[in-house]
């Protein structure tokens, strides 16, 4: 009954989103997060259905849904650097290069040696990927809000809803697979409805923060973080040329 009351809550905030999202042209700021809550208030009616009508493929459709639910959710961490270095862009380009480098090793070393079936494949690897990309997910969003703090930028309601609420999910996904990992007793059943509530909570959090549009204020220092950039290019660059320089000494004599 419990389970029940979570899942039809869940919907309705979900279906509450897009609407919002739609009404307010939210959708146009951050595609990939009405994408990823799209997806999932689809994958949770199909889930549904399969399990009460075809219980046997049940297994199938969950392994699928869930890697195609990691691979829009990684790419949710990409338009939350988006949207919050759009001022930015020298620092949004190269944090965009650091995240490819890292979830693509990620998802390499993950996928790289398929074995069995598809599916047996499949449900294998998502475990092992999920529990890699819930920590880089949580290293990206750590140090995108501790870089808004050290040089004072502000988030702006919109963007901190999706990156706080997205924030909670991840924190309590690596919390699941800790106690999994070191717990003496089963505690799925448990676990299983404490990560719903947690969910309702972000759901609620976006809720209310994509209410409606709200602009990113401007930030104070507002060339500071592109300036350390900058300078951190050029030192980069002339470490380079020196290096370089001296290996062509080197090998003229």
């Amino acid at each position: 009954m419990l389970t029940m009351a979570i899942w039809w809550l869940a919907i309705s905030l979900e279906a509450l989103l897009l609407v919002r999202g739609f009404q307010q042209k939210l959708f146009r700021h951050f595609p990939i997060f009405y994408l990823y809550i799209l997806f999932v208030f689809i994958e949770e009616f199909l889930r549904f259905s399969v399990y009460r009508w075809y219980p046997s493929h049940y297994s199938q459709v969950y392994w699928v849904t869930q890697f195609l639910s990691l691979v829009i959710g990684s790419a949710l961490i990409f338009e939350i650097y988006r949207v919050g270095l759009g001022r930015f862009p020298g620092t949004a380009k190269i944090a965009r290069y650091l995240l490819l480098i890292v979830f693509g090793a990620v998802f390499a070393k993950t996928l790289a040696n398929p074995s069995g079936t598809l599916f047996l494949w499949l449900a294998q690897s998502s475990v092992e990927l999920e529990r890699n990309l819930r920590i880089v997910q949580a290293l990206a969003i750590l140090t995108l809000v501790s870089v808004f703090l050290w040089y004072a930028i502000p988030f702006g309601r919109n963007l901190k809803g999706i990156l706080f609420g997205y924030g909670l999910f991840v924190g309590m996904s690596i919390v699941q697979f800790t106690i999994w990992y070191y717990s003496l007793v089963d505690i799925g059943r448990f676990w299983s409805d404490a990560q719903a509530v947690s969910y309702l909570f972000g759901l609620a959090l976006w809720a209310s923060a994509l209410w409606s549009i709200h602009a990113i204020p401007e930030p104070k220092p507002a060339m500071q973080l592109e300036n350390d950039y900058e300078a951190l290019v050029a030192s980069t660059r002339t470490q380079l040329q020196r290096t370089l320089a001296r290996l062509g000494w080197a090998v003229r004599l």
